[in-house]
């Protein structure tokens, strides 16, 4: 089987916070890195979602053109994932020639097919921007749940969707202007009416779908789709092939998750094979021997179970769907949404310039927002680090690599060997090894952070009981039994992190010079038997520090810390 991942593509207008990246770009690469690890073939791509209302208003607010706009924002993005340890086998750009040729031709499959209906509407016109309002364009009053900073095409704090008309008090997104109009206009709408029980149909058949995933495709369907709009009146974006009269680009939302296929496409054609793209998307070699996982923010939840399996069901039996969607919820910051607007929480950058990536990494997975939205907190992060990172894993390599060195060499103790203890000792790392791999395939990850930190206690639990400080006394080989024991646990430790923390965990290599050789599955080392006496080892220093009382209170007075009301995200 093969494994094909992909991220909900993070906007161009800007630096991501910490809620954009635990809900996608972060549980969808410890998911890759962990597969690959198993020996599994993974392609994993993701790209900035350039088209649209959302980048013409960025570049429009900074003075650029939007297609410069744009390739700067695009560096700063990928420096910032490549920086947090995302190991994409892709990252591509919907602004490019392959989603712009693939968005064409899905469209032209779906208008052949009958799925396409053109449509005379009534449009939001600014008489102070001399300019039709995409949807993006319009802010207003969401009619269901009173939220005053509605987009013309979503809520994003009911996560209903809209159209512009639907809005209270709507107003221009550029200019602030509420001096508007409604003039007609033709457009271009995706039969989604006609697809609907072909859609139903595929959500029934899915398996292993997280709750809210389900419960968002599920109320979709049951209040019944609407036929949507597909196309917009903007310079920017794809254009709209075989009505060209009407000079209209796609909706933003219409060619970006074809975005992962031109991604694997833009791979194909660097890769000098630009045929490849196809065994991952095309005909039964996809649909048999391909699983497809999306990760993405509830907001996303919508478009994804819906609308884009919908779009690829009218265009052509042939490609491939989604075998599951891991959806997540959001996570708050101290109680409030993270907003991009108004710059309020963490964001991507600024918080590597504080603390290592895997700092991060581990934290941000620990707490991930499966079942329920969570709340990121400054005293949370820095107990989370402090407890489980210094206090359990950290603690436990220290002791081992100081007193070894001290009491019995510069290599792996040789001598005696293991007992009831260790015997219980592996019974022990073995189950939990075994529940650990499990949670990792079931997508639970939460519950894999628990039993990855359990892990680390077991190897506390154990030199504690047998302290071979104590042994070493009266019986070094006793000694030698318990320590050599303890190198193995750091190898396990090591190659078990890899996934979460693959800075750490190469340190943690390199403790046991194990840092060139490929990583196996955690479940080949749970024998603890590995590494040998005679074998070397390196005294390295701590592999995470601390987070000191003060520091908490002078990040919470810098970001702050007052729990807010919603905020736009």
């Amino acid at each position: 089987m093969r494994h094909l991942i992909s991220a909900g593509l993070p906007y161009i207008n800007g630096i991501k916070h910490l809620g954009n990246l635990v809900g996608s770009m972060l549980p969808a690469d410890v998911y890759a890195r962990f597969l690959r690890q198993q020996g599994e073939e993974v392609l994993y791509v993701c790209g900035t979602d350039e088209h649209g209302a959302p980048a013409e208003i960025a570049a429009e607010q900074v003075g650029q053109d939007v297609a410069a706009f744009c390739d700067e924002q695009n560096a700063l993005q990928s420096d910032i994932y490549r920086r947090f340890g995302i190991q994409f086998d892709w990252f591509g750009r919907t602004s490019r020639a392959p989603n712009h040729r693939l968005t064409q031709r899905i469209f032209q499959q779906l208008d052949a097919n009958g799925y396409i209906d053109r449509k005379t509407l009534e449009q939001f016109y600014s008489i102070d921007d001399k300019r039709f309002l995409a949807d993006r364009f319009i802010t207003g009053t969401c009619p269901h749940c009173g939220y005053d900073k509605a987009r013309g095409d979503q809520c994003e704090s009911c996560t209903r969707l809209l159209d512009p008309t639907d809005l209270i008090s709507p107003r221009s997104t550029l200019s602030g202007s509420t001096n508007l109009e409604i003039r007609s206009t033709d457009h271009l709408f995706l039969r989604l009416t006609a697809l609907g029980p072909k859609v139903a149909e595929w959500v029934g058949t899915r398996q292993g779908w997280p709750d809210l995933s389900l419960q968002i495709a599920g109320k979709w369907l049951t209040e019944g789709l609407q036929d949507r709009c597909i196309t917009r009146n903007l310079k920017w974006g794809v254009q709209v092939p075989g009505y060209e009269e009407l000079d209209l680009r796609f909706y933003v939302w219409f060619d970006a998750p074809i975005g992962y296929i031109a991604a694997t496409a833009e791979r194909a054609e660097a890769m000098g094979q630009p045929d490849e793209w196809e065994r991952w998307w095309l005909g039964d070699s996809a649909r048999d021997e391909v699983r497809y996982t999306q990760f993405m923010g509830k907001d996303n939840l919508p478009f994804h179970t819906v609308m884009f399996p919908g779009m690829l069901i009218g265009a052509s039996p042939d490609w491939k769907l989604a075998d599951v969607i891991k959806g997540f919820h959001w996570l708050d910051y101290y109680g409030g949404k993270f907003s991009t607007s108004e710059g309020r929480g963490v964001f991507t950058d600024a918080a590597l310039e504080l603390y290592p990536a895997d700092y991060w990494r581990y934290v941000l997975m620990a707490s991930c927002p499966e079942s329920s939205d969570s709340t990121f907190t400054w005293e949370q992060f820095a107990g989370t680090v402090n407890k489980d990172l210094a206090g359990v894993l950290g603690n436990f390599v220290n002791r081992v690599l100081k007193f070894s060195q001290g009491k019995l060499g510069d290599s792996i103790p040789s001598g005696g060997e293991p007992g009831p203890a260790e015997a219980a000792l592996v019974a022990e790392v073995t189950a939990s090894i075994a529940e650990y791999e499990r949670c990792m395939h079931a997508l639970e990850f939460r519950a894999a952070m628990r039993e990855l930190r359990r892990l680390w206690t077991l190897g506390n639990g154990y030199i504690n009981d047998e302290a071979p400080w104590t042994a070493i006394k009266t019986d070094r080989d006793r000694a030698a039994v318990v320590v050599r024991t303890c190198f193995n646990l750091i190898h396990l430790y090591a190659v078990a992190s890899a996934p979460i923390m693959p800075d750490i965990s190469s340190k943690l290599l390199a403790a046991v010079c194990k840092q060139d050789a490929p990583l196996p599955p955690a479940s080949s080392l749970v024998g603890l038997d590995g590494l040998k006496g005679g074998d070397p080892f390196v005294v390295i220093p701590p592999a995470i520090d601390k987070i000191p009382p003060e520091a908490v209170a002078e990040l919470e007075a810098r970001f702050g810390s007052d729990k807010v009301a919603p905020a736009e995200a």
